[in-house]
């Protein structure tokens, strides 16, 4: 079964590019990497939540809003597909993810569509 590993971290206190502590979270992200890469099956990290722009219909009219949807301290900063045999497995995954140290991953089953 494929599951989502939706990365939250606070956008506020995360590590930025091109510091000791970015260069070490872009290395720990990397290790990663080389350590589950035969359960990844896609992933991206998503440009600074400032870029968002969400999109709603209401009674047949599209709204668009810049930013995201919700106001809160954490934001989706990225994410991975995973194939894993169970939830338990899959857990086992996303707890290695480096962004679990100061945030939070969202485990999901992904819909299978025949």
């Amino acid at each position: 079964m494929r599951y989502a590993c939706l990365i939250y971290t606070n956008h506020h206190t995360d590590p930025q590019p091109d510091t000791p502590e970015g260069n070490q979270q872009f290395q720990d992200y990397m290790a990663f990497g080389e350590k589950w890469g035969s359960v990844i099956r896609g992933g991206d990290a998503l440009l600074p939540v400032g870029t968002a722009t969400s999109v709603r219909v209401r009674d047949g009219e599209t709204l668009v809003t810049d930013g995201p949807f919700a106001e809160t301290k954490e934001h989706l900063g990225g994410f991975y597909i995973i194939e894993a045999d169970d939830l338990d497995k899959a857990i086992e995954t996303a707890k290695d993810i480096p962004g679990a140290k100061d945030g939070t991953i969202e485990v999901r089953p992904v819909m299978e569509f025949e």
